[in-house]
This record gives structure tokens, sequence and C-alpha cells, in this order.
């Protein structure tokens, strides 16, 4: 048997694709920077070898989107590493609207790497996580009872992360080529503001929660306050600052399109999130 290596193993989609790639009786490996099978330092090409031994289907993730002016960009030498060492199947988690950014986006490169392999590829752009709610940066402004954002009105898709990994694991698997040289635009069913995110998790947790809007400056003064880079605060002030404007707002129909079935909502995810104890504080 062939192996599956999953980068970013321990993350939000990653360990969400090992695990369907596992229960669908598929060897998989998992490679992060920490924890995961294997080590995997994106930033040390020399060990990159033992990662990829044997594997003929990976699925990327680059950790960090940030511009690198220093150095080759890490994803695009990765994909060189893995179609040398074998590799016939890539799927690239990239990200909304990369499709249409100019040259300076992180990601840029890396789909033009995949797209140019000579090898199937499938590339994700999905938008805002569901997750990031329940798992990530925003879990803390919930359980501190307010969403201090510069997204205003605006409204977005929240896509779920178990939808991504489903289609994920579909691409990475799936015979035929009915997902080689697909850009898959995953999004939520339907667009929401944060008031009403904020509405649907009070809901189902019983905890007070609102959206308050701020200014760009406010929310990046705050993050910075509470350990986030600066430069992080600002590109993520800017992502929100773009839903404010109506960028995002967009329902496309790629999970329906991979998975013959609609894409899970914002209130599924809630339900689920909350019933899983997501919003409890530790103790």
């Amino acid at each position: 048997m062939n192996d599956i290596l999953v980068l970013g193993g321990t993350g939000t989609t990653g360990r969400r694709v090992a695990r369907r790639l596992t229960a669908r009786g598929h060897r998989v490996r998992t490679a992060a920077r920490t924890g995961g099978d294997h080590r995997l330092d994106l930033d040390d090409p020399a060990g990159w070898a033992p990662a990829l031994d044997r594997v003929t289907a990976l699925y990327l993730v680059e950790p960090e989107l940030r511009p690198r002016t220093d150095r080759r960009e890490r994803l695009p030498l990765l994909v060189d590493h893995a179609v040398a060492a074998g590799v016939r199947r890539l799927v690239l988690l990239s990200a909304h609207g990369v499709g249409e950014a100019d040259d300076s986006h992180p990601l840029k490169a890396a789909e033009r790497a995949v797209r140019d392999s000579g090898v199937d590829w499938t590339i994700l752009r999905p938008g805002w996580f569901a997750q990031n709610f329940s798992e990530t940066f925003w879990r803390p402004a919930v359980l501190a009872g307010v969403l201090a954002f510069p997204a205003g009105d605006g409204r977005t898709a929240f896509v779920d992360a178990e939808d991504i990994a489903e289609v994920a694991a579909t691409a990475l698997t799936e015979d035929g080529d009915r997902h080689a040289g697909q850009a898959y635009q995953l999004t939520g069913p339907r667009a929401i503001g944060f008031d009403e995110a904020a509405a649907l998790i009070a809901a189902a947790t019983g905890r007070a929660l609102r959206h308050q809007d701020v200014t760009a400056e406010e929310f990046v003064a705050a993050a910075t306050a509470h350990g986030t880079p600066a430069e992080a605060a600002r590109r993520l002030a800017g992502l929100l600052t773009d839903i404010r404007e109506g960028r995002g707002a967009e329902v496309s129909d790629g999970v329906e399109r991979a998975l013959g079935r609609p894409a899970r909502s914002f209130e599924e995810h809630v339900t689920r999130a909350a019933a899983a104890g997501c919003w409890t504080p530790a103790v």
C-alpha cells in the first residue's frame, strides 16, 4: 500500500483529514513542526525525505501566511521535492480570493507550483472557518462575551472545517480524475454577519455574547496587547475590514460540486460545538 501524507496534521483541517482517511482504511501519516508522526520543518528541506518516503498523495498546508522576501517560498520547494520522491496527487489548502490576488499573496506561488507540478492536483479555497469561533483565535472573545471586530454589518459564508476535510480526503483518494485540475471555492450555504453569529452562539450556549464594531486600529491595538504579532494583527484587521466592505459575502457551490451534498450550515456547527463543550471554560 502507498501512504498519504497530511501536512499540518495536528491543525484544524489536517487532523480532520487524517481522521477521515484512517476511517476509510488508508495508510496515513501526519507531519507538523511539532507533533504528528513526522517532525517536518518547512524551513529545513534537509529533513523532508523521511516524511515523503513511499508517499503518493500529499495534503499541503502553509501555516505562515506572510510574504517571504528572504528566500524562496516554502511550499513550491516542497512540491518539487514531493514530485521527485514519487508523489502523484496533491491537494492544496489555499484561501478565498487567491485566484484573483496579485503575485504578492503568500499562497499565489503555492497554487502556481501545484498547477505546474505535472501530477494530479486539486486546490481548495475556503472562506472563513466556522471553527474560528469554537477552536482557534476567536474562541477567547466568545468566552469573554464580546466579538470586537472591524467588520460592521458585513456578512460572510462561514465554512465548516469538517466540509473542507471531507473534500480534501475525497480528492486525495477518489479513483478517476473528477477532482483533478479543480479549484474548489468552499463556503457555507449562506452568508451571515457577526451580529447573527453571536446571537446563534448565545442561543446554543446560554452565554451572553454580542458583536461590537470597532475600527481596524482599535482591533490591532487590542490584538497586539494580547500577544498577537503586529503584522498578523494588521493582516487580520484587513481581512475583517474586507467583510465590512462587502467582500467575501459570495456563496459558492464548491462543497456540493465536490461531495454531491449541500455544505453544512453555521447553525449545525454551533449546535455540534456547543454539545461538545467547545465554549465551556477550562476549570
